[in-house]
């Protein structure tokens, strides 16, 4: 089935254990979406450059007849073809970059259109100037799917590892050539990749890389199928999920609570907590959470009371579930697949599934934390340098 929505532009959606009670609501979402989406039809995108480098890679829900012409069976807003590009000659600093992406397609009223984008960028001969200007989000994007397209030809083994040299090479490069001198053993990140090693970390803990019996096959085929169509902002969400602090909310204000680095050591028990990540959401429930939230959000008056069997909150006519089911349909909006919500509870059992997504904390199937593989690319940098 993947293959299909792969070449026909088409979307996979996958619903664990189906239930019309509890699953309706996100299947009916995810129709409607799907229906409303604006598509082009019968689309070939050709990459063009000035000298000096080219368009060497095209990664996505694509098909390729020959090495310069993108095919798409129908093209949507939620679906993004990530290039790659070599340089290979000189590149003029005074002229920089030029690319255009010119992509022919059929409206949904039948006419043949052409959308073209032109981009300019600049060159520099100061390797310092490219850290700079590096973007991390992108990065993944790119490396994720890179990934995910060699494990069909590469043992995983080697995937992985090749990740984590790819890292380190380029850390070490920095340090090497563009740092203030130091020890060797000193780890030092450029500013704009210091949070590349905690997004590395979450790739190679991917279910899609992660090498555990417990995952399904289908499970990983859909995840491979979703990466390879997402969008820089889709992936930084999928792999490093948002946790926001609800009860720290100012629950009469318009702004919503800022989000906390993805590892247990920011939970507390007198705490709400919603993650999401684009495909899944939790809410999850300290022990000792305000009684006063947890009537004003569940309608009941106290945590052993809310029951976990709900996957839509109750509309309670109060400032804090107002506010909060505005922010849960704010995410839902933002992402194309619709968020089935799971309310979990502390110390109870489905917990162990909501800690698979805190990234930062070592995996319970055995993927490090982020503070333990940072020692591993250090280790990595430290012996290229050497």
């Amino acid at each position: 089935m993947g293959l299909i929505t792969m070449h026909t532009g088409g979307t996979l959606y996958k619903y664990n254990n189906f239930q019309v009670h509890s699953d309706s609501h996100q299947f009916l979402n995810d129709l409607r979406k799907d229906i409303e989406k604006k598509l082009g039809f019968d689309a070939i995108m050709r990459v063009r450059t000035s000298t000096g480098f080219r368009a060497t890679d095209f990664l996505g829900a694509i098909y390729m007849n020959n090495t310069t012409d993108v095919e798409m069976a129908a093209v949507d807003c939620d679906k993004a073809v990530t290039v790659e590009f070599k340089h290979d000659d000189k590149l003029n600093e005074d002229s920089g970059a030029l690319i255009q992406c010119a992509v022919l397609y059929t409206s949904m009223s039948g006419q043949r259109r052409l959308r073209i984008h032109n981009l300019g960028l600049n060159c520099s001969s100061q390797l310092v100037d490219v850290y700079k200007s590096c973007e991390t989000d992108a990065l993944i994007n790119f490396f994720a799917k890179s990934a995910y397209k060699a494990i069909l030809s590469q043992p995983l083994k080697t995937v992985r590892e090749i990740l984590v040299n790819q890292t380190a090479r380029m850390l070490a490069c920095y340090k090497r050539n563009c740092a203030s001198p130091s020890a060797v053993s000193q780890l030092i990140l450029p500013d704009s990749m210091k949070v590349l090693p905690v997004y590395m970390n979450c790739l190679l803990k991917s279910c899609v890389l992660a090498g555990r019996p417990e995952i399904s096959t289908d499970e990983r085929a859909f995840h491979r199928q979703l990466v390879m169509a997402m969008d820089v902002a889709g992936t930084q969400l999928l792999f490093y999920p948002q946790l926001l602090p609800i009860h720290t909310m100012d629950f009469n204000a318009d702004v919503f609570p800022t989000a906390v680095r993805c590892s247990e050591d920011r939970l507390s028990e007198g705490g709400l907590f919603l993650l999401a990540n684009g495909i899944h959401m939790f809410l999850w429930l300290g022990v000792s959470a305000p009684p006063e939230l947890i009537q004003g959000i569940f309608n009941v008056p106290s945590f052993a009371h809310v029951s976990t069997e709900a996957t839509i909150l109750p509309e309670v006519e109060s400032p804090y579930s107002s506010k909060l089911r505005a922010m849960i349909d704010h995410l839902q909006s933002k992402s194309p697949h619709s968020m089935k919500i799971l309310i979990v509870k502390q110390r109870e059992q489905p917990e162990m599934v909501f800690k698979q997504f805190l990234v930062e904390d070592k995996s319970v199937y055995g993927g490090a934390s982020y503070a333990d593989f940072l020692c591993c690319v250090h280790k990595e940098i430290c012996q290229l340098l050497n």
